[in-house]
C-alpha cells in the first residue's frame, strides 16, 4: 500500500525531499487519485477488464511511468522506485478488491433472477428406453415360451467344427470363406475360429449335451424331447439397407421321435400369427437348400405392400420371413444322435428383420447407429417389454 495519506493530500512529504522528488509525488498522488476514480467507475467486470489494462497493461499509464525508472540516476531510482512500485501494487489491489464486488453483485443478481419456486413440480426427467431389438427379441421369447421352448445360448465365438463341419457344411462351401466370415487368427494349435454366421453351433452343444445324458435317462425311463430357441448375435461379412455386419437371430431346435414337417409348419404359422398379431396368416413353403436340413424350405407370408407399408395378413403379395426344414440325417449322427430314432427340425430368422417388418422402420442400419432421437422414437417404455419366462408384461 501507498503510505498513509497520499492518495487525499500532499502533507505526508517530507520536508527533507528535493523539489524535484516532490514534483514527481505530486504526480504519483494525481495519477492514484485518476485511476482509482476509473476503477470505482467500472460497473461491469469487462469495463474492469478494460481499465486494467488501461493502467498496467504493457500501455498502461503506470507501466509507462514504471519503464522511466530506467533513464534515472541510481539516487533517483532509490528514492522514486518504491513509490511506483507501492502506486502499481495500490492499482492491482484495487482492481482485484472492485473485481470482487462486481463478481459478488452479479451473483447476487442472478440468483434473484433464476430464483427457483420449490412448490413447482420438478420437470420431468428423460427415461431410457428398451431397444427395438432387444423388445422383439423378449416378444419372440415369449410366443416360443408359450409353445414350451426353452431358451438357449452360446458362445459368439465358435470353432470351425461347430459352425460349419457339424452343420454338415461341406469343405469348399462358400460360407467358409473370407468374404463371408469373420476369421481370427489361429491359435497354438493352428486352427482359426471364427465369429458365429448363426446361432445353429448351439444347436450342435445341445445334441451333444443330449447324447451324452441320453443312457441315464432312458436308464430312468426318461426320454425328455428338445425343444429350445436359441437368441443371439451373430456376425457376416455383409452391409446395406437390409443387412449389418453384426446382426442379431432367433433359431428354434425340436428332436424327438416321430417329429416331422406338418409340426414344423405349425409352430411357425402360430408364432407368425401371435409376433404379427393377427389370425388372418396364409403361408407357403418354398422347397430351399440348407447344408444344415433335409428337406429345407424357406416359408413366405401373404402381405400388403400398397402405400409404402407391409401389412402382415392382407393383400396378394408375398414375402420371406424364415428359413427352416428338417434336420440333416449327418447334423445328426456329428452329433451322436441316431437318425433312425430321432428326427427333428429347424428354423431360424433375423431378429432386428421381423422388427423392421413389424414397426416400420426404413432401415436396418438404424438399429445399430446409437441416434438418441431414433431410439426416443422407436424405443419402448422399460415396463411395456414382457417377461421371457411368463410372456406377462
Amino acid at each position: 500500500m501507498l503510505p498513509e495519506g497520499f492518495l487525499l493530500r500532499g502533507d505526508w512529504l517530507n520536508f527533507n525531499t528535493t523539489t524535484q522528488d516532490r514534483h514527481i509525488m505530486t504526480d504519483l498522488a494525481n495519477l492514484s487519485i485518476e485511476n482509482t476514480a476509473l476503477i470505482r467507475a467500472a460497473t461491469s467486470l469487462q469495463g474492469l477488464d478494460e481499465v486494467r489494462v488501461q493502467i498496467l497493461g504493457k500501455s498502461g499509464s503506470v507501466t509507462l511511468l514504471a519503464k522511466t525508472l530506467g533513464g534515472m540516476s541510481l539516487e533517483d531510482r532509490k528514492t522514486q522506485g518504491p513509490l511506483i512500485n507501492a502506486l502499481r501494487d495500490d492499482m492491482a489491489a484495487q482492481i482485484e478488491a472492485r473485481r470482487a464486488d462486481l463478481e459478488a453483485a452479479d451473483l447476487a443478481s442472478r440468483l434473484a433472477r433464476e430464483s427457483v419456486d420449490l412448490s413447482l413440480p420438478p420437470p420431468p426427467r428423460r427415461r431410457g428406453s428398451v431397444h427395438p431389438t432387444m423388445q422383439v427379441m423378449d416378444e419372440m421369447i415369449s410366443v416360443f415360451a408359450d409353445m414350451g421352448f426353452a431358451v438357449a445360448e452360446g458362445p459368439d465365438i465358435e470353432t470351425d467344427f461347430n459352425n460349419f463341419t457339424a452343420l454338415n457344411f461341406p469343405p469348399k462351401h462358400p460360407a467358409r470363406e473370407m468374404h463371408d466370415t469373420f476369421f481370427l487368427p489361429e491359435d497354438a494349435k493352428g486352427e482359426r475360429k471364427v465369429l458365429r454366421t448363426h446361432t445353429s453351433p448351439v444347436q450342435v452343444r445341445i445334441m451333444h449335451q443330449v447324447n451324452e445324458k441320453l443312457p441315464d435317462w432312458i436308464a430312468k425311463g426318461q426320454e425328455p424331447p428338445i425343444r429350445v430357441i436359441i437368441p443371439g448375435r451373430t456376425f457376416r461379412k455383409d452391409s446395406d439397407q437390409t443387412h449389418t455386419p453384426m446382426f442379431h437371430q432367433i433359431e428354434g431346435l425340436v428332436i424327438d421321435k416321430g417329429i416331422h414337417m406338418g409340426h414344423l409348419k405349425w409352430t411357425l404359422e402360430t408364432f407368425i400369427s401371435r409376433y404379427f398379431e393377427t389370425d388372418a396368416v396364409t403361408t407357403r413353403f418354398r422347397p430351399h437348400h440348407f447344408p444344415f436340413t433335409e428337406p429345407s424350405a424357406e416359408m413366405d407370408v401373404q402381405c400388403d405392400r400398397s402405400a409404402g407399408e407391409v401389412k402382415i395378413g392382407e393383400g396378394q403379395d408375398w414375402l420371406e420371413i424364415l428359413g427352416c426344414g428338417m434336420v440333416h440325417p449327418n447334423v445328426l449322427r456329428n452329433c451322436g444322435l441316431d437318425p433312425e430314432v430321432w428326427q427333428g427340425f429347424a428354423f431360424g430368422c433375423g431378429v432386428d428383420r421381423l422388427g423392421v417388418l413389424k414397426y416400420g422402420m426404413p432401415d436396418l442400419r438404424d438399429m445399430f447407429a446409437s441416434d438418441v432421437r431414433w431410439l426416443e422414437h422407436y424405443g419402448f417404455s422399460a415396463h411395456s417389454a414382457p417377461n421371457p419366462a411368463t410372456g406377462l408384461s
